[in-house]
């Protein structure tokens, strides 16, 4: 019997090949698949525990955003509000339907859509307390990022202090996404030999 006559045995052999491939991309930052074959693995799985609720555990990689945050280099950040995922959509059906979500939601109001190119960047959750910037820390796995202020607070956009009354008068933490130019980010690598582009 193959892994596509037994569910249970696929099911087992995709949660292996997803921790894999999360590890490889989230904590050793060396991907071997692209995101559009990670996202094929994913809704593989998501399919048959749809269709076998009894395979569905609570470790499952469907339950979880990301990998293992944690390395030997940041300090972990517990997130107050967790940093969850979008879903994807593939093709026009899958964005039908999610059209539909949203107009279902809406109970009848007007919806209108903005479209834009995917830029992949790095989430971030920066942290302010009355004001000042305190903290900066990765997605990671949606729970438990890493610590990056010292790197971030180097970006010389980022407002290291915000005078808006909210602001001032609390802790707000804000949800970004960092990216660079691809030109940049291989001058950025060259000292350290890095010469590949990620993948995922």
């Amino acid at each position: 019997m193959s892994d596509s006559d037994d569910p249970a045995a696929r099911v087992a052999d995709l949660r292996k090949q997803i921790a894999y491939h999360n590890e490889r991309y989230h904590t050793l930052d060396s991907p071997e698949i692209a995101d559009a074959d990670f996202d094929l693995l994913v809704r593989e799985l998501l399919r048959l525990e749809t269709d076998y609720p009894e395979l569905v555990s609570a470790d499952s990689p469907t339950t979880k955003v990301g990998g293992a945050p944690l390395s030997a280099t940041f300090a972990p950040v517990v997130h107050r509000v967790p940093m969850t995922s979008l879903d994807n959509a593939m093709d026009e059906a899958e964005l039908t339907q999610w059209g539909d979500r949203v107009a279902r939601g809406l109970a009848g109001e007007p919806a209108t859509f903005v479209c834009e190119l995917k830029i992949d960047g790095l989430a971030m959750s920066l942290r302010y307390e009355n004001g000042k910037f305190v903290q900066a820390a990765t997605r990671g796995d949606g729970r438990i990022g890493e610590d990056v202020t010292a790197n971030v607070a180097t970006i010389a956009a980022l407002p290291k202090l915000i005078r808006s009354a909210e602001m001032v008068r609390s802790s707000s933490v804000r949800r970004k996404n960092s990216a660079a130019p691809i030109d940049e980010l291989r001058t950025i690598n060259a000292p350290s030999g890095i010469s590949t582009i990620r993948l995922r």
